[in-house]
């Protein structure tokens, strides 16, 4: 496990930009990344970052009541997920969950406790604790291609 320090917005807009640049190179294998933290914990605001290092300029707010929200990028789709609102993983089968999980795409799952059994082996976690304006941000690699992930982001530090 690594941990950051993110004191403003800005900081963990950047930090979404490293997980971003650090995950390009594996979303044609698929990539599963789960956003840890209670509301209001930078979920978002860190999802914001990785769009913004493919290029996505628009605005990203939390999917919580589409459940998802997709993005085209010039090579493959990244996918936000917001569970907040699911009360039982086979709530997920009604949008297709299988179909957004595939090669070619990026899907960064904030509430995934609650989709359990619904989604596929994530390859990396990332959990947010606040502290005041402080937010803690803990990178636990789950898989071969989540230590990858892991090992780039440190590079880029």
């Amino acid at each position: 496990m690594t941990i950051y320090f993110a004191h403003t917005e800005k900081e963990t807009i950047e930090f979404g930009r490293w997980l971003g640049d650090s995950a390009s190179q594996f979303i044609s294998a698929g990539v599963v990344i789960f956003l840890k933290g209670d509301l209001g914990s930078g979920k978002t605001t860190l999802c914001r970052g990785v769009l913004r290092h493919f290029g996505y300029s628009g605005a990203v707010k939390s999917p919580t009541y589409t459940i998802v929200e997709p993005y085209e990028i010039e090579f493959g789709q990244i996918n936000h997920f917001d569970f907040f609102r699911i009360k039982h993983p086979y709530e997920l089968d009604f949008i297709g969950i299988n179909d957004y999980f595939l090669p070619d795409m990026l899907c960064l799952v904030e509430w995934p406790e609650k989709g359990i059994g619904a989604v596929p082996k994530v390859d990396l976690s990332v959990s947010i604790e606040t502290d005041g304006a402080t937010r803690k941000i803990s990178l636990t690699p789950d898989s071969e291609i989540g230590e990858r992930i892991f090992s780039r982001i440190k590079e880029i530090e």
